[in-house]
């Protein structure tokens, strides 16, 4: 197996065995990442390959600064597809009202979600609507701030923060819903 810098200089130079190597090392990593975001695994297969296809035609891009940067470096292109996605195929922002049929024990959000499984949880936030999917990924799990939020999204800071408003109420009563059935 090949060092990561040792496999990123040689698919800068679009070899193919360090192209499959890359492949077969993070693929499995990034179909995560876009699983979370789109909700569908045949879309987030297609976001994958259309990743990897930006990573190889862009490799001249990378820079080598320490273990870890290959990761994160393929991470942001494959962020930078799902993101394209999303602008291209979402031209609204999708929102789903919060009407009076959410009691007051939904809209708040539960203490922990360690009890849940992870495979449980994840379907919870695949089944959010795209926007609300969107946002609280790139909030809550990528750490971003909602002013970057918006400036990936082409919307505006109020709205990004408006919509982990309402996924996280959705979520606390999709949660609150598998605990009253199934603890």
């Amino acid at each position: 197996m090949l060092t990561e810098q040792t496999l990123a200089e040689q698919c800068r130079r679009g070899e193919n065995r360090a192209r499959q190597q890359l492949y077969e090392t993070y693929a499995g990593f990034l179909l995560g990442v876009c699983l979370r975001y789109a909700g569908e695994r045949s879309v987030a297969e297609d976001l994958l390959h259309d990743g990897f296809l930006q990573a190889f035609t862009h490799f001249d891009q990378f820079k080598w600064r320490g273990n870890g940067s290959l990761k994160a470096w393929l991470f942001k292109v494959q962020q930078n597809v799902i993101l394209a996605y999303f602008r291209q195929n979402i031209k609204q922002l999708e929102t789903v009202p919060l009407d009076d049929s959410f009691s007051e024990a939904d809209k708040a959000e539960p203490e922990t979600v360690k009890d849940i499984p992870r495979k449980v949880l994840l379907q919870m936030i695949a089944e959010l609507p795209p926007g609300y999917r969107a946002v609280f990924n790139m909030y809550v799990i990528d750490g971003l701030s909602h002013k970057d939020i918006a400036d990936k999204l082409g919307i505006a800071e109020k709205t990004s923060s408006s919509q982990l408003l309402h996924a996280r109420r959705l979520l606390a009563a999709k949660i609150n819903k598998w605990r009253t059935e199934n603890l």
